[in-house]
């Protein structure tokens, strides 16, 4: 199945989180001329797209993911003019920058929504306002993502209206088409400044199919009556049509709880909805209740995950961090003995399937889960309320700690680390979130100038996908998986074929020397030079086949 290029399917993104990225006025936060400033360093990875998570007016209840102004630039950050300044010189050195697109809440400090608490405002529909039920409690017994009810009353209103995320994140009313044009002439605002296209954050569920209560679970009740309905699906072809079809752009959907089928329906070339969506499935194979609740890891049920949304998708979009997962070096990797090795194994397993690859910042470095004590030194909202909900089913605070420290977003979130110097060159003033204390070894610059690096092994792996069809373009197919090891090959038809040999273990392992699995190596993260079928603990092996 060889598809067409496009210069989205060409190049690797590069996700920046700009609160952690660099701070260059000493106020502890990164910001826009920040981002500036270490353009060339993304450009020498060899990423070719900038992901940029919100930079918009924000009183920061989760971190800007709750935006008071779409037009607007958080002042932590910069200006519109520091903006305007990222995509000119992004556009200088062939690097193009998409932004988020969160349309599913905004802030309850925009002024959309502080309007429509009056009953009578003209924005009153632009949210989802209920009365009480008689016997005074919420409209339906829907639960929010971040725990507790989904409604929350508004006593100047005297009704409740929908959050399916923090309080202070209403959710829109798409039944109101004032809603989509105000998103309309948003999206125009941005892509006419120079925005390459949109990361669309939770896009599948911003349309609710009704208001009645929900099944009953244990964790967000509600959800079969907004996740990725029908209404959702006429809304993003009518935004292809009426926004994105104007551009040279592309958007990547975040679709929470989806499915392959449903999944196919969002990213369907043919239906002209969304180019690619991020799924969650092969981060949660060792995982019972989303990140929180471990269980045992299997290379097998990887391959097999991997291999549903390889083959189930015209078009994947690859990732194994972003800045709502842990460290992936600390999730499927060893961040001890075996991290450098480890880490190197992930990045082959990331560049060499069918897609586009996203990396998450510092991900390039292997930079590792925090190291907090406790849940104190915590900012992620998300992580605190489950804190309370595993408090209210008496989980012990050891087994609690252990379990949020694994899994919580702040892992992701701590500032990059780029040299050994106080502040790991991140920030001369006091850090809004604590910097990991192994910024020491683990740093940019120590990495940059090491040929054996982790930073140089994206490098090279960047670089060979660059430069190879069948890495970019090719089918993919499974050829073994067991406990410990998966495989499986990239196959132009006719012209060559790759294997790619993976350990994703601490132990020696072995595959079967014949068929897929005999060819010479092309990239190795051990050095060798042949393969006769056995593996060291966390080893990756390219082959080419014929």
């Amino acid at each position: 199945m060889i598809t067409m290029s496009t210069w989205w399917k060409e190049r690797v993104v590069y996700q920046i989180y700009p609160r952690s990225f660099q701070d260059t006025n000493g106020d502890g936060f990164g910001d826009i001329p920040g981002i500036i400033s270490r353009l060339d360093e993304i450009k020498d990875l060899g990423a070719g797209i900038i992901w940029l998570s919100p930079v918009y007016k924000s009183p920061d209840a989760d971190n800007g993911y709750d935006i008071s102004d779409y037009r607007d630039i958080n002042p932590k950050f910069g200006t519109i003019a520091d903006m305007e300044q990222l995509f000119a010189e992004a556009e200088k050195r062939d690097i193009k920058v998409i932004m988020d697109l969160v349309i599913n809440h905004t802030s309850d400090e925009h002024e959309w929504f502080k309007r429509s608490r009056e009953k009578d405002s003209e924005y009153r529909d632009y949210y989802i306002w209920r009365p009480a039920n008689p016997d005074g409690k919420p409209p339906n017994n829907w639960t929010s993502f971040f725990t507790g009810s989904a409604w929350a009353f508004d006593p100047k209103s005297g009704e409740y209206y929908l959050h399916l995320f923090n309080e202070k994140q209403p959710d829109l009313n798409y039944r109101n088409p004032k809603v989509l044009k105000e998103i309309k002439e948003i999206m125009h605002f941005w892509l006419k400044k120079g925005a390459a296209g949109f990361r669309c954050d939770v896009i599948n569920l911003i349309f609710k199919n009704s208001y009645e209560n929900g099944k009953f679970r244990l964790a967000i009740r509600g959800r079969e009556h907004y996740v990725t309905k029908e209404g959702t699906h006429r809304i993003l072809a009518e935004l292809r049509r009426d926004v994105l079809d104007k551009y040279d752009c592309f958007t990547v959907g975040e679709a929470a709880m989806v499915n392959l089928h449903d999944a196919k329906l969002l990213s369907d070339p043919e239906r002209r909805e969304l180019d690619m969506v991020f799924y969650f499935d092969h981060l949660n194979v060792d995982r019972r209740i989303e990140k929180y609740v471990p269980k045992k890891f299997s290379a097998k049920k990887l391959l097999a995950i991997i291999t549903k949304w390889q083959q189930g998708l015209d078009w994947n979009a690859l990732y194994l961090e972003n800045h709502d997962q842990p460290r992936i070096v600390s999730h499927f990797g060893n961040d001890g003995e075996y991290w450098e090795r480890s880490a190197k194994m992930l990045a082959t397993l990331l560049l060499t399937q069918r897609g586009t690859p996203y990396i998450y910042q510092g991900q390039e470095i292997g930079m590792t889960n925090f190291d907090f004590t406790n849940i104190s030194q915590l900012d992620d909202v998300e992580t605190i309320g489950v804190d309370k909900v595993m408090r209210s089913f008496k989980i012990p605070s050891k087994l609690r700690w252990k379990w949020l420290s694994a899994g919580s977003r702040d892992n992701s979130r701590t500032p990059m680390q780029w040299n050994d110097e106080p502040g790991a060159g991140f920030t001369k003033g006091e850090p809004w979130l604590g910097i990991n204390s192994n910024y020491s070894k683990i740093n940019h610059k120590e990495q940059k100038t090491r040929e054996s690096s982790i930073y140089n092994y994206y490098k090279k792996m960047i670089a060979l996908r660059a430069s190879n069809e069948t890495l970019k373009y090719g089918d993919f197919a499974p050829v073994f998986a067991d406990k410990q090891v998966l495989a499986y090959t990239r196959t132009n038809p006719g012209d060559e074929q790759f294997a790619i040999i993976l350990n994703m273990s601490d132990k020696p392992a072995s595959t079967p020397l014949e068929g897929s699995l005999i060819g010479k190596v092309v990239v190795t993260n051990m050095g060798r030079t042949d393969y006769d079928g056995s593996l060291s603990p966390w080893e990756a092996v390219v082959l080419k086949v014929w």
